[in-house]
């Protein structure tokens, strides 16, 4: 029988029993979950890769980045194309904010662990939204905020090279609201790394709100904290869930293979 736990109190759950990834009682439970915990977790599951991209397929449209459905997450040179880029994901970000339409949902199996280190934080901006006092949201609503590859580079590379300014200029930057307001009703804080500034404000005022309103969404109460074990599958809800990896060394055998499932809804 399958069962349930939250994985912490603000948001997340995770789910016992499971035997049957494709079961359609349990892809329905995943739906629902996802939307209203946010994070889902199976421990050891041990999706292969055909059997992972049918569960995300049956979780909405699969894209592939890179021309790969199935994409290497790594920081290890051999292990992934991308892996001095995939830095940039030790810091909180949203993925898919340089886009209208963000990623819906993000899944990741552990083929390979860390030995020390490698875990995953998540962090719900649904429910940091919710805890703001009145004051504060009134603060936040009507603000734009623009958001760019570059922003999350520099904090890995803060003195780039000309060609390295180059190569992340070549990617679009996207002005979205910080309070996204969903259409079932709800809000949600679009922030993290990619956070480059609020238009119409002085740069260094712009930098302090940001930074702050980070440091708020991602405190203790609304996290979670992910240590992996071979053979998990985590699903999170990339509109309001924040995510970054923890440190691990670049020569760690760590390797997650990570679907992405289309999102539905634009940033407002």
């Amino acid at each position: 029988m399958i069962d349930s736990v939250a994985l912490s109190p603000a948001f997340g759950v995770e789910f016992t029993g499971v035997t049957d990834a494709l079961d359609d009682s349990f892809v329905h439970r995943c739906v629902e979950a996802l939307k209203w915990r946010g994070v889902l977790l199976v421990r050891g599951l041990h999706l292969d890769d055909e059997q992972q991209l049918a569960f995300s397929r049956r979780m909405g449209e699969v894209v592939a980045l890179g021309g790969q459905e199935i994409f290497p997450i790594s920081i290890n040179p051999e292990k992934s194309k991308t892996a001095k880029y995939l830095r940039g994901a030790f810091y909180w970000h949203l993925d898919g904010t340089s886009d209208d339409i963000p990623v819906k949902a993000t899944t990741l199996t552990a083929r390979q662990i860390a030995m020390t280190g490698g875990g995953t934080d998540f962090a719900s901006t649904y429910a940091a939204y919710e805890s703001l006092p009145e004051k504060e949201r009134e603060r936040y609503e009507g603000l734009r905020v623009v958001h760019s590859f570059e922003a999350t580079q520099r904090l890995v590379t803060p003195d780039p090279t000309d060609e390295e300014l180059a190569a992340w200029r070549t990617q679009p930057t996207h002005e979205v609201s910080l309070v996204w307001a969903r259409r079932d009703g709800r809000r949600s804080l679009v922030t993290g790394a990619t956070a480059d500034h609020v238009v119409g404000m002085d740069p260094a005022d712009s930098r302090a709100l940001l930074d702050e309103l980070l440091e708020c969404a991602t405190q203790e109460r609304f996290r979670y904290t992910h240590d992996w074990r071979i053979g998990d599958l985590v699903v999170w809800d990339n509109t309001g869930v924040l995510h970054r990896a923890l440190p691990y060394d670049e020569n760690s055998e760590r390797l997650l293979h990570r679907t992405t499932v289309v999102g539905d809804e634009a940033f407002a």
